[in-house]
C-alpha cells in the first residue's frame, strides 16, 4: 500500500464518457486542443470521485489558482497527475495530511541532457551506483518524478517556486522510498520547519509513480513526514525547460 489510509484516490486509464467538465472548468480549456481537453476533464473527474470518497458531496470545480496549483475545498489538500492513457487524483483532509504531491512517469531513462539539467552532482553519483547495483531500473526517471512530487507538496505550503537544484534526493532501492533534503529556506508547517520531504516510489508495468505526504500528528504536537505514496501506475515524459507540474 503506497498511500496513507487518510488519503482518498481515484484513477482512470483512458477517458471515460462520464468525465465531463463543470462550466467554470470548461472555460479554462475552451480553446485548447481536444487531447488537452480530454486529459483535463478526466483528471478532474478523478478528483471529484476522490472528493466524494472523502465526503465532499457537492461537485467541486477544480480550477487552477495562483501559480497554477489546483484550488481545493476548504479543509482539503490534494494533488493530480495525468499523462497519455492515465489520470489520477489524491485528496485528504488537511486535519490529517498537511501537504500532498503525486507524480507519474514512464519507466524509461531520461535523455542525457535532461538528466544533467535536473540532477545535482551528488545525485548523479548515486544514480551511477544504483544502476551498477540494480540494472534494468530507470533510476534517473524515479529521481525526476520524486522531485516533481516534492514540488507539488512544497508549493501550496511555501507559496514559491522550487527548482530542480533546490532539493537533494536520496533513493532507497530496498524500501522503495526516497528523501528530499530542501536546499532553500524551509517553510513552517504548523509551526515546524519543513527541512525535508519523504516519499515512496514504485516501478511497475513500464510506469513509475512517486508521492509525498506530510502527515499531521496532533498526538505528538508536531508535524512528521509519513509513509506516503502515489497512484500505482502512471506515465508522462518530462519536458525541458521544466513544465509547471500544476498545468493539469
Amino acid at each position: 500500500m503506497l498511500l496513507p489510509s487518510a488519503v482518498a484516490t481515484a484513477e482512470a486509464y483512458g477517458d471515460p464518457p462520464a468525465a465531463v467538465l463543470l462550466p467554470e472548468e470548461h472555460a479554462v480549456v475552451a480553446h485548447s486542443v481536444a487531447s488537452r481537453r480530454r486529459e483535463f476533464s478526466t483528471v478532474r473527474h478523478c478528483a471529484r470521485q476522490a472528493l466524494s470518497e472523502l465526503g465532499v458531496g457537492s461537485p467541486w470545480p477544480v480550477l487552477p489558482g495562483p501559480g497554477g496549483a489546483p484550488v481545493w475545498p476548504d479543509g482539503v489538500v490534494g494533488s493530480m497527475t495525468h499523462t497519455a492513457g492515465f489520470r489520477a487524483a489524491a485528496v485528504a483532509r488537511s486535519a490529517d495530511i498537511l501537504a500532498l504531491g503525486i507524480d507519474a512517469e514512464p519507466h524509461e531513462p531520461l535523455d542525457p541532457d535532461v538528466r544533467t539539467a535536473v540532477t545535482l552532482p551528488q545525485e548523479r553519483e548515486m544514480l551511477a551506483a544504483l544502476a551498477a547495483a540494480h540494472p534494468g531500473t530507470a533510476w534517473d526517471r524515479i529521481l525526476f518524478s520524486a522531485k516533481e512530487s516534492v514540488y507539488k507538496a512544497w508549493y501550496p505550503v511555501a507559496g514559491r517556486m522550487l527548482e530542480f537544484e533546490d532539493a537533494l534526493v536520496d533513493i532507497d532501492p530496498r524500501r522503495a522510498r526516497f528523501r528530499a533534503r530542501l536546499l532553500v529556506p524551509d517553510p513552517p508547517v504548523s509551526g515546524v520547519r519543513l527541512q525535508s520531504l519523504s516519499g515512496m516510489w514504485c516501478a511497475d508495468a513500464g510506469l513509475v509513480a512517486t508521492a509525498v505526504a506530510v502527515v499531521n500528528s496532533p498526538d505528538e504536537g508536531r508535524t512528521r513526514i509519513s509513509r506516503p505514496g502515489g497512484p500505482r501506475r502512471t506515465a508522462g515524459p518530462p519536458e525541458w525547460p521544466p513544465r509547471d507540474p500544476y498545468a493539469a
